[in-house]
């Protein structure tokens, strides 16, 4: 059994977020299914791992961890394989801007206004708010422009392979680009198109493709 545990749902943005740093590392881990949206709400005992019940948590030779961002960093400095942070204390700086910049500007809109609102809500029977995914059009563009302007390569954010900046934003740029909304926000866009061609042919990225994506 592998020392490294992540516990998580396949379809969560975060959790492939910890998932796409540990393939780019190539590392040995095993996935622990945690639905914190079951019906029976999060699992017991899953708190002790994670104190607001959220996911992904982690596990490695006995050292606990939450939070994404804490989670992606420890693995890059801990594990071997390419580094997923630039050398230069500027650069180091700009992954980190844009991971921020993601998280409190893009992660709701892109995935919450935009794909659950329009893909999922009618997958389960539900029916698309129009003023909620207005506003998350408005949110989505201007964070796209935001990251444009802090990006320093064509494909990927940071010279020509992933950073830890790339695994946080390909997830939720996925989910986006399957709303007809996001869709068209995304080509606008243009980047976002070159750096989602770039990263769907990493092996990290098949290998840890959502359950909610379309299957071939």
């Amino acid at each position: 059994m592998s020392s490294l545990v992540v516990y998580g749902a396949a379809y969560s943005v975060y959790v492939r977020i910890v998932r796409l740093v540990l393939e780019e590392k190539q590392a040995d881990y095993l996935l622990e299914p945690v639905d914190i949206f079951a019906d029976e709400g999060v699992p017991a005992g899953y708190l002790e791992r994670h104190p607001f019940g959220k996911i992904p948590a982690i596990a490695h030779d006995g050292f606990r961890l939450y939070e994404t961002v804490a989670i992606t960093q420890y693995l890059d400095e801990v594990l071997p394989g390419p580094a997923l942070m630039p050398d230069a204390p500027q650069a180091r700086a700009r992954v980190r801007q844009s991971i921020a910049v993601l998280d409190s500007y893009g992660y709701r809109p892109f995935v919450w206004d935009l794909f659950v609102e329009r893909v999922r809500k009618p997958q389960e029977g539900g029916t698309s708010d129009a003023a909620v995914i207005a506003a998350g059009i408005e949110k989505s563009r201007k964070c796209l422009k935001a990251l444009a302007d802090l990006r320093d390569g064509d494909a990927f954010f940071f010279g020509d392979r992933p950073s830890l900046a790339d695994c946080h934003a390909y997830p939720m740029l996925r989910y986006m680009q399957l709303a007809p909304e996001g869709a068209a926000l995304l080509e606008e866009a243009g980047w976002p198109l070159r750096f989602l061609e770039a990263m769907d042919r990493r092996p990290s990225v098949a290998a840890t493709r959502s359950p909610l994506e379309p299957q071939d």
